[in-house]
């Protein structure tokens, strides 16, 4: 038995003797999602952190992810195998330079994609995913003037998309801010009959040249049901394992950024993670999510508005 096998099955003995979950998102390395419980966008985690009967959860994803986890089951512990796996687009708004912005429009109703801390879901009305965002938007009343915070970009692509107007704050993801469309378009002209498929994130340009703009499930779901062959995916690497997992007989050729040596495009942050620290987690239970109760309470109710409308 090799390392890698021994590691998983220390892991596994971990995880049924504590009564714990693993939650991983697409966009971990390959090893973290195939020993995951579960593995998911955003919305589909948030609602499995909720649902799970655990005592521990280690979520392998990002901090604001985690802090969904626990503000949502605050009675389970959540732990986060590396601290320093943090979000630029969460951290792109500051929640005292945004308290101080949303108090300049007071008639506005603020709806944040989750992609935030617990202090922004905490002065939130309604929070939103890239999978529910268009229902979500459009379940609010068209006269009512809304603060979107704090992608720019899916902002953008929902006003495009409903209609409304929005007030947006200015923070963008780092991965999607980054990709290249003249990169894109010149793999597009040597495979011909490659379709280009994009996260709502991705800038403005990317999204308008894009075949279909989707959320990661969305577009998990597009390329098994499209009768294509071929790929170029915008958004984040790790959503590839999937896409070849369940389509072995289809291409996927990650959209390659501006600037870069390896052809792909990576969170940072994200890819923090490894199996030895699933298992150090599990094991030392260290780097536990733990969060004033006051926000907690109040960054609960935009969630819970959230799931109650996309159930």
């Amino acid at each position: 038995m090799n390392s890698h096998d021994i590691l998983v099955g220390q892991i596994n003995s971990l995880r049924k003797e504590k009564n714990a979950v693993i939650l991983a998102h697409y966009y971990q390395i390959p090893e973290i999602q195939e020993i995951a419980d579960f593995v998911g966008d955003s919305l589909d985690l948030s609602r499995k952190s909720a649902e799970t009967n655990a005592d521990i959860i280690v979520f392998a994803g990002v901090n604001f992810m985690a802090e969904t986890a626990k503000i949502l089951s605050p009675q389970k512990r959540v732990f986060i195998p590396d601290l320093e796996a943090g979000c630029s687009l969460a951290e792109s708004c500051p929640s005292e330079e945004f308290r101080k912005f949303r108090e300049e429009y007071p008639d506005h109703m603020v709806v944040s994609y989750v992609n935030t801390t617990a202090g922004i879901k905490a002065m939130t009305d309604i929070t939103c995913t890239s999978t529910n965002a268009v229902q979500i938007i459009e379940s609010i009343p068209k006269e009512q003037k809304i603060i979107f915070a704090p992608d720019r970009n899916l902002g953008n692509y929902l006003n495009s998309i409903t209609g409304r107007n929005m007030l947006l704050w200015n923070g963008a993801c780092h991965v999607h801010e980054e990709f290249s469309l003249e990169k894109m378009l010149a793999i597009l002209k040597s495979h011909p009959k490659a379709k280009l498929i994009a996260h709502p994130e991705c800038q403005g340009p990317v999204l308008i040249a894009a075949d279909f703009v989707g959320s990661t499930s969305a577009l998990l779901k597009f390329v098994e049901t499209d009768g294509g062959s071929e790929y170029i995916v915008a958004t984040e690497s790790g959503i590839l394992h999937q896409m070849r997992k369940r389509n072995p007989q289809k291409t996927f050729i990650p959209a390659p950024p501006i600037d870069s040596t390896c052809g792909c495009n990576d969170c940072r942050f994200m890819k923090l993670h490894d199996l030895q620290k699933i298992f150090d987690s599990l094991n030392e239970e260290k780097f536990e999510i733990n969060l004033d109760m006051e926000i907690m309470e109040k960054a609960r109710k935009p969630m819970q508005r959230m799931l109650e409308l996309s159930a």
